[in-house]
């Protein structure tokens, strides 16, 4: 039986970064964001769906799903918001079953950003690891790297998991409010660990 790690923070808390981390290490990532990209992209999957539900426009000139047109739909509605995760997160859930079962590394780091929203994290990991950052680090981050106006970054963040809850969630955090150098060894000292509850 594999041994999953699963791996979430907030929006800007740098869960990407660790998980590049763990993947140079060795371990297989299953990343749900990059599964919901490729659904959603040109000739993904989910677009018949899409179409479906929400119309032409949801589909942009290149083929893919109109993300900033769908986001904004998807925050400021909440029934879109549900439809489209009924949607997605059970096309989301089997590929990764299919990507966990395949993986070849010692353990699978599957990321999931609403794992702890997602009610009961512990029905497909084996263990809760929290990527955790001060709210100012995460907007300053994400503000960066998107272009969006802190106010939309704040209601996403507003939209996530507490982070109090998050952390209560966790079996184990890295701390990554420093330096690259900072998230490295703590990776670092996680892997040594999750290759010893790994090993048979």
């Amino acid at each position: 039986m594999t041994f999953v790690v699963g791996l979430t923070g907030g929006i800007g808390s740098g869960k990407s970064a660790a998980a590049d981390e763990f993947a140079r290490l060795g371990a297989s990532i299953v990343d749900t964001d990059a599964i919901a990209h490729e659904l959603t992209g040109k000739q993904g999957a989910a677009l018949s769906e899409i179409r479906k539900h929400f119309g032409a426009e949801a589909i942009g000139p290149d083929g893919a799903m109109d993300r900033r047109r769908m986001r904004e739909a998807a925050f400021a509605d909440p029934a879109a918001r549900k439809k489209l995760e009924g949607l997605l997160h059970p096309m989301i859930r089997q590929e990764s079953a299919r990507r966990i079962a395949a993986a070849t590394g010692p353990y699978v780091v599957y990321v999931v950003p609403l794992l702890v929203e997602s009610g009961n994290p512990r029905r497909t990991v084996n263990r809760v690891l929290v990527v955790d950052a001060p709210e100012e680090v995460q907007l300053e981050r994400v503000k960066t790297r998107s272009a969006l106006p802190a106010d939309q970054v704040r209601s996403i963040i507003a939209a996530q998991a507490k982070r109090s809850d998050r952390l209560a969630a966790a079996d184990d955090v890295i701390d990554n409010g420093g330096t690259m150098d900072a998230l490295r060894k703590q990776v670092a000292g996680l892997h040594r660990k999750y290759l010893q509850f790994s090993s048979p």
